[in-house]
């Protein structure tokens, strides 16, 4: 079955189990999840029955003929008024948590007999557990990714600056097959490294320093997201020993990463691990979250996060120690959740390397 008609009976089997009529889905991520639509204007109508109408503007038609199968498509300058004219009595669910005051108050008016409640983020529930189509892409992703690092490795990084390796490695990827940068580097050299979202300067890469490297390509719509973390040139005994101490947190982490255990469980472990070390109150920023059409979606694993983790979720595991004014470590990976151990998609290797 296509994927998207598949998640879009999904999507039905809930609607029916919660007795609505049926959804309008205006959330672009959401509506390419389920259509497969890649423009920047469409939105979903789709009933309890299964039936469904894709709506978008003249700009879109004959893309939206290529990429959207399965439902009616309908065009128009006006989805919310064009929606509202098939919704009959009802329970209609619609995406409260992203919907503008003004589509709802217009949908509202246009489906006086229909009853608008939340749909309570249901599609990106559906969109935490991939399917085969999706990991392909994220394997396909984070492959793309780390070919890139290995390449920019390789060569020499002292004397270049923090931009210009940034601009590289985000050209290597491209080159790998990319068809966008999953989101904005994070190249971070010698007290940068601390700086946990650095962005990029014309600091120059010196021989002694920290190199953090936050990077992930996108394909087919799906992002990969993987940090490591290198010394240029031998490293210092403080900089072995806080990577050695993140290296056992993230592997820790790592091994809490299967089906059935609690979402705050990974949490417990590095954070135990990091406490032992000393370390802890270095740790300031969160430790993992979902990886897909979004680079950050859900599940959000964390101290007070709640459920299970389910299997073939896909997650990142990145815990770190950020020294201000020094030097900071994070290595980060993208896996698939399983019933046993977790399927590292970054493959990359995350000994400690020195670089030239």
């Amino acid at each position: 079955m296509n994927p998207h008609a598949d998640r879009r009976n999904r999507l039905v089997a809930t609607l029916q189990d919660r007795e609505f009529a049926g959804a309008f889905i205006t959330n672009l991520v959401n509506v390419r999840y389920l259509t497969g639509f890649t423009g920047s204007n469409g939105a979903l109508w789709i009933a309890a029955d299964g039936s469904g109408v894709f709506l978008t503007d003249g700009r879109y038609k004959d893309q939206a003929a290529v990429e959207v199968e399965g439902v009616e498509h309908e065009i128009t300058r006006e989805p919310v008024r064009q929606a509202a004219t098939r919704m009959t009595a009802g329970r209609w669910a619609v995406e409260t948590h992203t919907m503008s005051v003004d589509a709802h108050a217009a949908l509202a008016k246009g489906a006086p007999g229909a009853s608008l409640v939340s749909l309570q983020r249901r599609v990106e529930q559906l969109r935490e557990v991939k399917d085969d189509t999706e990991i392909e892409a994220l394997r396909r992703a984070c492959d793309v990714s780390t070919r890139a690092l290995d390449g920019l490795i390789a060569g020499p990084l002292v004397g270049r600056s923090e931009r210009e390796i940034a601009r590289d490695l985000e050209n290597r990827m491209f080159d790998e097959g990319a068809e966008a940068i999953g989101f904005d580097t994070i190249l971070a050299s010698g007290p940068n490294s601390a700086i946990p979202h650095h962005s990029p300067t014309n600091r120059v890469v010196e021989t002694g320093d920290l190199l953090k490297i936050d990077f992930g390509a996108r394909v087919d719509g799906y992002h990969a997201d993987c940090t490591r973390t290198f010394t240029i040139g031998k490293a210092a005994d403080w900089q072995r020993e806080i990577y050695a101490a993140v290296q056992t947190a993230q592997a820790a982490g790592l091994d809490d990463l299967t089906e059935g255990r609690p979402l705050s469980d990974p949490w417990q472990s590095v954070t135990k691990v990091l406490d032992d070390a000393g370390w802890l109150e270095s740790f300031t920023t969160g430790l993992g979250h979902g990886v897909g059409l979004e680079i950050h979606e859900d599940p959000f694993i964390g101290a007070r996060a709640l459920g299970r983790i389910q299997s073939r979720t896909v997650v990142t595991m990145e815990p770190g120690i950020y020294l201000p004014g020094r030097g900071g470590v994070r290595i980060e990976d993208t896996v698939v959740v399983t019933s046993g151990a977790p399927e590292v998609l970054t493959t990359m290797t995350k000994d400690l390397l020195e670089l030239a």
